[in-house]
């Protein structure tokens, strides 16, 4: 039997953070070749990208594979494609280098150790494994193979509004909150540099979540002279503004800057790689985890789209009141369409036979790579929002970005296990 009483943690990081900055460029990669392809009437479903960056003191290095649209690759003068000896074709820096830069602007470094003008940038770029192609290429195939093995998982509980577990959630939120008074230069918030993470403790009785225990927040500041009290005066209020009425009491304990002064941030302070916050980007540890990074990844990669899937079959269960708490698990082998394997656990909350559900997740949503890709309209230029604050739990787009958190299958669910 489930506890309903309990202590709960989930941590967040904010955009400015070593990794999540990695993880901003390699998504603007991403969405700078789906617009590129775009603009010269290039196939989407022809796109691939698999970016990562490794950022340090005023460098940066972007490397991966890819499969891009002329635009991006060297020419001759005479307007030819450059190739390698492998007569693979050369990718050109500049516009990756572009757009490296300005995500590091939008983000705020502008410090001696990490800048966005003079930052040292090396793009290694280069075409697709043909190992690979040849399992995930369309080729006359309709039922295009999955990018690579591996399981993934989606999860939603009725914790929140959206349907999102709310350690993780009031984790994100807290560092919204503080980034975008940073960003608008709101009053001491100013103060405050781009690096900062976040760690709310949330207590549940009767399984339901009615406070927090513990407030942990690290935050970079740029004025050398302020101590931990001088940071928590300025950040106390953005979170209490986060933070559910009355979730904070007497008892709540906070560490604010805990360590003392946070001056040296982001890559300078620390080095950055894409893909190693996970946990941060999907459920805070309240649900199983895959294994497998979002961020650089074109959706043809079922690390990203399965678990965008799985997220979105998951709150539209709960959201039809099919359960109350809702894990599901999909599973793809590299070259093979359809999914190994559909697994539901609904945590003893479910008004339906898991079974049954399971068999409706296939009737209701086509779950091959394509299929996904299709009715979620992955293939845009959607991912570089994505990068920061969670991948879930986040409001749909006019630009068709978080469309997984729509909760437009509930009918159909509803009549699929009738």
């Amino acid at each position: 039997m489930a506890r309903s009483s309990y202590h709960f943690t989930s941590e967040s990081v904010s955009e400015g953070h070593p990794d999540k900055v990695c993880d901003r460029i390699s998504d603007e990669i991403v969405d700078l070749v789906f617009r590129e392809a775009k603009k010269v009437g290039m196939d989407a479903n022809q796109v691939r990208i698999a970016c990562e960056t490794l950022a340090t003191t005023n460098r940066l290095v972007i490397a991966g594979e890819v499969r891009v649209p002329d635009t991006l690759l060297k020419k001759d003068k005479d307007g030819n494609v450059l190739k390698d000896k492998a007569g693979a074709p050369i990718v050109n820096p500049s516009k990756f280098k572009a757009a490296a830069r300005k995500a590091i602007r939008s983000i705020g470094y502008e410090q001696s150790g990490f800048h966005w003008k003079t930052a040292k940038i090396e793009v290694l770029l280069h075409g697709q494994s043909a190992d690979i192609a040849q399992g995930v290429d369309e080729s006359g195939n309709k039922d295009v193979g999955a990018g690579d093995q591996g399981i993934m998982f989606g999860y939603a509980s009725r914790e929140t509004p959206e349907l999102l577990p709310a350690p993780i959630y009031y984790a994100h939120k807290i560092l919204e909150t503080i980034t975008d008074a940073r960003k608008a230069n709101h009053g001491p918030a100013g103060k405050l540099g781009p690096d900062a993470k976040s760690q709310v403790t949330v207590r549940y009785e009767d399984g339901k979540p009615v406070g927090v225990t513990q407030i942990v927040l690290s935050t970079q500041h740029l004025d050398e002279s302020l101590t931990s009290a001088d940071v928590r005066k300025i950040v106390e209020p953005y979170i209490r503004e986060a933070l559910p009425d009355g979730w904070i009491s007497d008892e709540t304990v906070w560490h604010v800057n805990p360590t003392g002064k946070f001056v040296v941030g982001g890559p300078d302070g620390d080095a950055g790689l894409t893909g190693r916050k996970i946990i941060v980007d999907t459920y805070g540890g309240a649900a199983p985890h895959g294994g497998g990074a979002f961020s650089g990844k074109d959706p043809t990669k079922v690390d990203r789209s399965a678990a965008y899937a799985a997220r979105y079959l998951a709150k539209n269960v709960v959201a039809a009141g099919l359960a109350d708490r809702a894990t599901i698990q999909l599973s793809y082998a590299i070259g093979v369409a359809k999914p190994l394997s559909i697994y539901v656990d609904l945590h003893g909350t479910g008004k339906v036979d898991e079974a049954k559900l399971e068999k409706a997740l296939a009737e209701v949503m086509d779950l091959t790579p394509r299929g996904i890709r299709t009715h979620l309209d992955l293939n845009k230029p959607i991912y570089a929002k994505t990068s920061a604050y969670g991948h879930f739990g986040r409001k749909p787009g006019r630009d068709g970005s978080f469309s997984w958190e729509k909760i437009d299958l509930v009918k159909a669910l509803k009549q699929a296990v009738a």
